[in-house]
């Protein structure tokens, strides 16, 4: 089903043709149960629902079904901290040893792959600028598996989609503590913990738990009424099983069920990383207020030089190099995902034309089968959102395929 297209308004009457037909097919392939996707240009919004909520059937997908955005949470969830800038409650260059006192004193590993005790002293504290950008020194890294600090990481269920939910933020803040950090501090780009840091740091700066931060500050201005860390019971239906299928056979398996899951009652952790639950019409408001320079229908919401700092590229040369090397190295672990180049602050921000997507789109793909990006230069917006998981490359390659279409439908 499609709604809301005129060729005339932004995108090409065959271009969103061709959009469709690209996501049917992945759809008619089985792999893919279900799929919502949005387009918009400047005041044009198209959307397309295809497939059902599960792989068995079972309701169809509708505009307003709820999805797990997993790493897409971190350009929305990002924007609590902005707050507290734009506000002058947190500066960049702050350490943030008053707020989290179990981030002082750091010891730093000699080697990446040296025992959690071979280290040196941290050169410096960490600032909220590192944890911003995520160079603080921890993250998570595929590649490193089999390492100690990894090993150390994993045991201490600290990160999600562990067997064990996260302890609530100062049990979780307490388990970071004991270990080493893996870089020194504003040294190396890494994904992940730092989102969840900064929710923390937000919580305590603030004197308010971090949802009803987001909540207040955020979600309600913007109207994203969808939104949140859990699903309360009346929703749930709106909300599909997620699917990690087997990587080795294709099977379908059930990570995380809707009724008694994860995302159905408020969790102990709230990960600004990885634990939101949105619609595509909610993530179109945030991702439109960027485009939009920080307003949304005349309020301001985020200042204008906190959006451009956000959506700019963060990294130095030779950060960006790493960053850049591990996308290109690795792509085999995130199926492509990754090689925009640049970051800035929760979120990828292109700096070298590596596809059809021109410089300057920023945004971030989910392991959940989620991708999220806006462009300035054609003030172009695309959400898409699926229900499997990137254990195999099927959802990915849906995203790709999304955005290669998208890019050929502007009508310009």
């Amino acid at each position: 089903m499609s709604n809301g297209s005129n060729g005339s308004n932004g995108f090409t009457e065959a271009g969103l043709s061709k959009v469709h037909d690209v996501l049917a097919r992945h759809v008619d392939s089985g792999k893919i149960p279900g799929v919502v996707a949005l387009v918009s240009k400047g005041d044009h919004t198209h959307v397309e629902t295809i497939g059902t909520m599960r792989h068995d059937g079972g309701p169809a997908m509708a505009r307003d079904t709820i999805f797990r955005m997993a790493s897409t949470s971190k350009p929305v969830s990002m924007a609590a901290a902005m707050v507290l800038l734009d506000e002058c409650r947190l500066r960049l260059d702050d350490t943030v040893d008053q707020w989290l006192p179990e981030l002082a004193d750091r010891k730093v590993l000699k080697r990446i792959d040296s025992e959690i005790d071979d280290t040196v002293p941290a050169r410096r504290p960490i600032t909220v600028r590192d944890l911003l950008s995520s160079t603080f020194g921890l993250g998570m890294d595929m590649t490193m598996i089999g390492t100690p600090i990894m090993a150390a990481l994993f045991a201490l269920d600290i990160t999600p989609n562990a067997p064990v939910p996260m302890p609530e933020p100062d049990e979780w803040m307490r388990r970071i503590g004991t270990l080493p950090l893996m870089y020194q501090p504003g040294e190396r780009w890494q994904y992940q913990m730092s989102n969840d840091v900064l929710g923390v740091l937000v919580a305590r700066v603030s004197g308010q738990p971090y949802e009803e931060f987001l909540r207040e500050r955020i979600f309600e201005p913007l109207g994203m009424k969808d939104t949140g860390f859990w699903v309360p019971a009346d929703d749930i239906h709106r909300l599909p099983p997620l699917y990690a299928p087997d990587p080795a056979t294709g099977e379908f398996q059930v990570w995380d069920e809707a009724e008694g899951g994860r995302h159905s009652a408020p969790p102990a952790f709230p990960s600004g990383g990885g634990g939101l639950n949105s619609t595509a019409d909610d993530y179109h408001a945030y991702f439109r207020m960027l485009l939009n320079h920080g307003m949304h229908k005349g309020q301001r919401i985020l200042s204008r030089p906190a959006v451009e700092l956000m959506t700019s590229n963060s990294l130095t040369a030779e950060q960006l190099a790493a960053r850049e090397t591990l996308a290109r190295d690795n792509v085999h672990i995130s199926f492509g995902q990754g090689q925009q180049g640049g970051w800035g602050y929760g979120m990828a921000v292109r700096t070298y034309r590596g596809d059809y997507a021109p410089i300057g789109q920023f945004g971030w793909d989910g392991g959940a089968g989620t991708s999220t990006y806006a462009d300035p230069a054609n003030q172009v917006i695309g959400i898409l959102l699926t229900q499997v998981g990137a254990t195999v490359p099927w959802s990915v390659q849906l995203m790709n395929d999304f955005w290669t279409t998208l890019y050929q439908a502007i009508d310009d």
